[in-house]
């Protein structure tokens, strides 16, 4: 998505799943959002464990990246998981490794 239509786009990231007049979306009912989210960051954090980081939710806002030692950033959204985890872990994450979506899919399977 070009930057524009996410400054036009609101709060909200546009992956989440939002309940907006006149657009579908399965999860209608703040509960099915809110369990939508919580399995985001379930993935998330099994992507996240080889660079010894982990995610949590944030009232729903936002979200709480931290290391094992306790250095932790809030972010906004997943949009910005990978230059936040490069800056606490110190080193390059890439999501698009082989390795990394294997685990994924693992994951979402799960």
């Amino acid at each position: 998505m070009c930057s524009l239509c996410g400054v036009l786009g609101g709060n909200e990231h546009w992956a989440d799943a939002v309940a907006r007049p006149g657009v579908y979306t399965r999860n209608v009912e703040r509960i099915d959002r809110r369990r939508e989210r919580a399995n985001r960051v379930r993935i998330a954090n099994t992507m996240l464990a080889p660079f010894g980081l982990s995610i949590s939710d944030w009232q729903g806002a936002s979200f709480v990246l931290a290391t094992r030692t306790g250095k932790s950033e809030i972010i906004e959204d997943l949009g910005h998981l990978w230059p936040a985890a490069e800056r606490l872990c110190g080193r390059p994450c890439d999501p698009l490794d082989p390795g990394m979506i294997a685990a994924a899919e693992v994951a979402i399977d799960g």
